[in-house]
This record gives C-alpha cells, sequence and structure tokens, in this order.
C-alpha cells in the first residue's frame, strides 16, 4: 500500500509516549519518498516489477529484523487463511494506489486516502460488532463529503485515477478489520512478515512477463528505495503502537499530507489547488473527531 499500517497491539502498561512519537514522525518521514519512488517509477516500469521491489525489499527486512529472535516461530500462524485474505488485501491496496499515483499528485492521493479511517468505522459494525453512534455516522458523511469535494466528479479525467486511491482506501480498510481480529491471534511480527511475503510470492510470479532492468542509477536508487522505506516505515508503526495506544498516535498520521505535499512539489513540481486543500481539510477535521470520540468512549468504557 501506500505509507500506512494498521495497529496492531493494543495500550500496554508502562507507554513510552515521546519514543512512540518519534517513531511515528520517522514513519510519516518515510512513507512519502516510498510514495514518489513509486510514482516516480511508474511511467518507463511495469506495475509488477515495482510491487515486487516494494515487498521483497519489505520481506528481507522483516527476515533481518525478526529471525534471529524468533526462527521460523516467526511463520507460525494460528488463523493461516486470515492471514492470506489479508495479506492480499494489503496487496490490491498498494497496486491500487500506484496506479492511481500515474496520474494525480501524490498530496491528493494521500488525502483521499485518509478516507480510510470512516470505511473502517461502517465495516466495523457487521464485522466486528462494534456500536457507532450518531456522532461518529455523522462524520463518516462529513469525511466522504470532503473527498467528494476533492474528487470533484465529472471534473476532468484525474477522476478515474482518483478513484484508484479510493479502491486502495477500501482495500486497506477491510485489512486493517483483519488486523484487529489478528491481533489478538498472532504476533504484530508474524502478521507483518506474512503481508511482505505474500506480496512478494504474489508478485513474483508475474515478473517474468513483464521486467526490465533500471538503466540509470536514479532508477537503481528508486527501486532500492522501495523496499528500504517500506521495510523501515512499517517497522517503526509497529514499534509507535507498541509503546502508545491508537488514540494517541493516530492524529500524528495526517502529517503525511505534509510530507506528500512538500515531496510531490519538490520532485514533480505539483502543489494542491484550493479545492484539494478544502476537502483535506474536511476530512482531517472528521477523522480527528472519530479518533477523539474513540478515545473518550475507551476512557468511559462505554458506547456510543
Amino acid at each position: 500500500m501506500s505509507g500506512r499500517a494498521a495497529p496492531l497491539t493494543a495500550q500496554r502498561t508502562g507507554d513510552n509516549i515521546p519514543s512512540a512519537v518519534g517513531y511515528m514522525c520517522l514513519s510519516i518521514a518515510l512513507f512519502p519518498v516510498l510514495n514518489a519512488s513509486a510514482k516516480y517509477l511508474g511511467p518507463r516500469y511495469s506495475m509488477a516489477e515495482i510491487v515486487w521491489a516494494r515487498y521483497f525489499g519489505h520481506f528481507i527486512y522483516m527476515l533481518i529484523l525478526f529471525m534471529p529472535g524468533r526462527g521460523l516461530r516467526l511463520f507460525r500462524t494460528r488463523r493461516l487463511f486470515m492471514q492470506l485474505v489479508r495479506s492480499f488485501l494489503l496487496l490490491g491496496s498498494t497496486v491500487s494506489f500506484f496506479i492511481g499515483l500515474k496520474g494525480i499528485s501524490l498530496a491528493m492521493a494521500s488525502a483521499i486516502n485518509f478516507i480510510g479511517p470512516f470505511i473502517v468505522t461502517a465495516l466495523s459494525v457487521p464485522m466486528l460488532g462494534e456500536r457507532v453512534g450518531p456522532r461518529r455516522w455523522s462524520a463518516v458523511v462529513v469525511g466522504f463529503i470532503g473527498a467528494i469535494v476533492i474528487i470533484r466528479p465529472g471534473a476532468g479525467a484525474v477522476n478515474g485515477w482518483a478513484l484508484f486511491i479510493v479502491g486502495n482506501a477500501t482495500f486497506y480498510a477491510f485489512y486493517q478489520i483483519f488486523s484487529r481480529r489478528l491481533a489478538a491471534i498472532d504476533p504484530a511480527e508474524t502478521s507483518i512478515t506474512y503481508a511482505a511475503m505474500v506480496g512478494t510470492v504474489a508478485a513474483t510470479v508475474l515478473l517474468p512477463f513483464d521486467c526490465r532492468w533500471p538503466d540509470n542509477s536514479w532508477d537503481w536508487l528508486a527501486f532500492l528505495g522501495l523496499g528500504l522505506f517500506g521495510g523501515l516505515g512499517h517497522y517503526f508503526v509497529v514499534k509507535a503502537f507498541e509503546n502508545a495506544p491508537a488514540s494517541v498516535l493516530s492524529p500524528f498520521n495526517y502529517l503525511q499530507l505534509v510530507g506528500a505535499t512538500i515531496v510531490g512539489y519538490l520532485i514533480f513540481g505539483d502543489f494542491p489547488d484550493a479545492w484539494t486543500w478544502i476537502g483535506a481539510a474536511v476530512i482531517v477535521a472528521s477523522g480527528l473527531y472519530i479518533t477523539y470520540r474513540e478515545a473518550r468512549l475507551k476512557k468511559a468504557g462505554m458506547a456510543v
């Protein structure tokens, strides 16, 4: 996917908020560069090749990090089918996002991407049995209105590319739902490694049909960066959620919009128009309200 990771760990005793925020900021700095690398390579290389580099590097990095301590136990899961479904959902999210980046700016893609939490909120009712009250439903509706402001149906050819980003957010929302269900079953290290492994295997199957060697040093660096930035970014997210609850860290995700805007402007000369900023502000405000309500409800031990 782009640059997000589902919170796979719950709040624990002995939280270290400063460390968690530091890890989260590191991930936020890496993910826009990861997405920029994919956008840079997109016009000249096949999607299978870009996705393969993204997941293969991630997989190798996970093995280096976790195999020494866990050995083959790293691949031991109590819900293999669920792990595979979750991993393919993340793969679908990544492919959709990278395709969408071919036609729209990093900042616009990042802004649309933030509808993910609203989809998760809606899905949590039928799939997780959670209760969502009128206030959070209202925030969901307002958030989708913000996405419509950004996409502006009928405003131009950019809409088709934006739909891939909406597809990415939908895939990722289901991925988060499965992540929540697996969090109490398998260790986070196992879940993250499975996601990287499945993406690597699936892309490897398609790689021989459309593959070419990078022909300059910048392309080589971009390909190497896909795996490095993806692996490091997701690792930092996991470390962040090990040290602080989701309610504290979720608002920091919106800083990715700032990073995407800066990177997109410096590398591609893209800068969001006024409608994109207005829609992004609506989405961010709605998302922050949902985060605030969830934190209040958990603290109060009740449901709206």
